[in-house]
Order: structure tokens, then sequence, then C-alpha cells
């Protein structure tokens, strides 16, 4: 399936949105992670045969979380947009830039995007939007 591509314009529409969910995503992946934590302290040491029934509650747990974090990452997806960071906040779009597919760059925190990078680049190879970076909708 070819990506959503996204105008600046259009990117920038989606971001209040985006951000919630990302908001949320970074909260739900911080309970996943403690979870996780929780279910390895509980089975350390126990039984695989006969585990106690802690151990039971805290995979269900980490299950739960997990569900809950895959949600957010599909409703991101959606969208049309690339979770490249949950801990860091990242999300990409794919774009134009002179005919070349990019993504546009945001991290939670920015007020608006303002980078974008190449394909092969992560957030260190960001550099700010340019003139070059297409203004029309592609169908």
């Amino acid at each position: 399936m070819d990506p959503k591509i996204f105008t600046l314009d259009e990117a920038e529409r989606t971001l209040p949105l985006v951000r919630r969910i990302v908001i949320d995503l970074q909260h739900e992946y911080a309970l996943w992670r403690s979870a996780v934590g929780a279910f390895e302290l509980a089975s350390a040491g126990a039984s695989v045969d006969h585990p106690p029934p802690e151990v039971a509650v805290a995979e269900r747990e980490v299950a739960l979380q997990a569900e809950r974090v895959a949600t957010l990452l599909a409703e991101l997806e959606a969208i049309g947009c690339v979770a490249k960071g949950i801990d860091a906040g990242l999300v990409d779009f794919y774009a134009l830039r002179d005919d070349q597919l990019v993504y546009l760059c945001w991290q939670v925190g920015e007020p608006r995007i303002s980078h974008w990078h190449p394909l092969d680049a992560g957030f260190d190879g960001r550099q700010g939007i340019d003139h070059l970076l297409s203004t029309e909708v592609v169908p």
C-alpha cells in the first residue's frame, strides 16, 4: 500500500490530534514498561510448571497495556503518520520535496512542523523546512 503523502499544511492540520495521541501513547508506553518490570519481578525464580497467581495477574497487565499501546500506534498509522520514537515523541509524515519522498519530522513539544529529513536519515539528519517541499496535494 502506498503511504499517504502530506503537504506541510495537511500535516500541520493533523497536529492537534497527533499531539494528543502521542501524549497518550507515551503515557500508556510508560505503564506497559512498568507492567513488564512487575511481571519480571513476579516471575523471577517462579516455577514454570506452577507459577504463583501474581505471575498470571502481571502477565495479563502486560498484555492489556501492550494492546493499548498497539491501539494508539494504529491510530497514528490510520492518520498516515509513522511513529519513530515513543519515548522522544517523534512522528514522521511522508511528504514530497523536489519530487523526492521525504519525511516531515515533528516531536512532542514542538509547536509546529519545522523540519524534514530523507527517508534513510533519522532525527540527526533533520533539516529546516524550505521552499522545495510540495504544497500541492498528491492524488
